[in-house]
């Protein structure tokens, strides 16, 4: 029977029934039990479902258990206010419909017993709305709990990826760190860094297998790739694409232009105080793909040949094997402490 039963309406049942039972036993054993008093008491306890199930919609209603813990006690304190005035009364007129405890009716006036009746229900509907808060309060901290522990497991399992992943390990370091920062603080949003870094990593897998893809494929891992360095960089990084859209589905080596992407990020922007900016830029330019990255720096040839010689030699090593001697890759200082970063690669023919 009781698997039918909500979790919330059981208790509900449960908890007034047994309020209920204890007021019927101390009546019953002071000898002063009757008929119009237990009809009184049924109906009270009726009353207290009634009037605890209106508060509960109205939290849902304001969404109270998503605000800011110093918006809940307020909420709390008014609700209970209001409810207990609200039982109090309802209560007082039902006692004196059912002609219970006639005594008081007489030596009391009507705007006092209601104050005494709501006073009485303050400790109800108190504990009532206090073990309500209190349960949410706690499924929410276990949720938050297996939401971090599933997020841990998943980070652990890129951490794994990485092994096999031609990215630089100082990124996914980073970016794991970034993530697990966020794992309390922003559950959603570490959410969907974990699946940007897993999109970064399976491309990276794949490199290996194709020879070129298209520029709208590279610029989403390049996205994905901005997107998880602007969570450590914050404001001291500003992004910015100008791509022809003519020029989205030219096939680009794969992971190159990332490459240059995350060598402007790791000896321009990180080098700047105050950080800087990162333009990706993609045109046709005399018969010739573009590919431009330009990004707030100094260019130093002889300091920074020996830290991104790895990358700048694999840039054009490749390049070479791929077009021939007909594609070319430069990086040099421009105006205003900024460098440019260049591919130029020979147009093919879309069918």
């Amino acid at each position: 029977m009781f698997k039918y039963i909500s979790k919330y309406w059981l208790c509900q049942i449960l908890g007034w029934g047994t309020m209920m039972a204890i007021s019927l036993f101390f009546v019953y054993t002071s000898g002063k039990i009757d008929s119009n008093y237990t009809i009184s008491l049924l109906i009270s306890c009726l009353l207290g479902i009634f009037i605890t199930h209106m508060m509960r919609y109205f939290i849902h209603y304001y969404s109270v258990l998503k605000k800011p813990v110093s918006s809940q006690l307020y909420y709390f304190i008014i609700l209970t206010l209001i409810f207990s005035i609200l039982f109090g009364g309802i209560s007082e007129a039902v006692d004196y419909i059912a002609g219970v405890n006639p005594e008081r009716l007489q030596k009391y006036s009507t705007a006092k017993r209601i104050f005494l009746s709501s006073f009485n229900s303050l400790w109800l509907i108190g504990i009532w709305n206090l073990i309500y808060y209190l349960y949410h309060y706690i499924e929410t901290n276990r949720k938050q709990e297996l939401d971090t522990l599933r997020l841990e497991a998943m980070v652990k399992s890129l951490e794994l990826k990485t092994i096999k992943s031609h990215i630089n390990p100082h990124f996914i370091f980073n970016a794991l760190n970034s993530i697990r920062a966020l794992v309390d603080e922003n559950p959603e949003r570490a959410r969907r860094a974990i699946t940007e870094l897993s999109n970064i990593l399976r491309s990276s897998m794949r490199a290996e297998q194709m020879e070129t893809v298209p520029l709208q494929q590279e610029l989403d891992i390049v996205k994905d790739y901005l997107a998880l360095e602007q969570m450590r960089f914050e404001e001291r990084l500003k992004v910015n694409f100008d791509i022809d859209s003519d020029t989205l589905n030219q096939p680009v080596p794969p992971m190159m232009l990332q490459t240059l992407v995350e060598n402007a990020i790791k000896h321009g922007i990180n080098k700047q105080e105050h950080g800087g900016f990162i333009t990706v830029r993609s045109v046709f330019v005399n018969n010739h793909h573009e590919l431009l990255v330009i990004n707030s720096g100094i260019y130093q040839s002889k300091i920074d040949k020996s830290e991104t010689g790895f990358g700048i030699k694999s840039t054009q090593d490749r390049l070479n094997l791929l077009y021939q001697g007909k594609a070319n890759f430069e990086i040099h200082d421009m105006k205003n402490n900024t460098v440019q970063s260049k591919i130029i690669i020979p147009i093919t023919e879309i069918l």
